[in-house]
């Protein structure tokens, strides 16, 4: 299972964080995911916990699992 992490900007559209490299930040674990959410986005991590609303997120990807699909 892996995940990433997505954040949102002011007009309220939802992002994937990326790397130096220009991709997505991937991870195999969730507190990883969560770990570097907070490094990245401490304020509003934080903000969160007081203010209410959510501005950042971790998001889990499913795979696809139908066999029909061409990959």
């Amino acid at each position: 299972m892996q995940f990433k992490i997505e954040v949102q900007d002011d007009a309220g559209i939802w992002s994937d964080v990326r790397g130096a490299d220009d991709k997505i930040l991937l991870f195999n674990d969730e507190g990883a995911a969560r770990a570097a959410l907070a490094e990245r986005f401490p304020v509003l991590v934080q903000m969160e916990k007081y203010a209410g609303g959510k501005r950042t997120r971790v998001m889990r990807i499913l795979e696809d699992e139908d066999p029909w699909r061409q990959r």
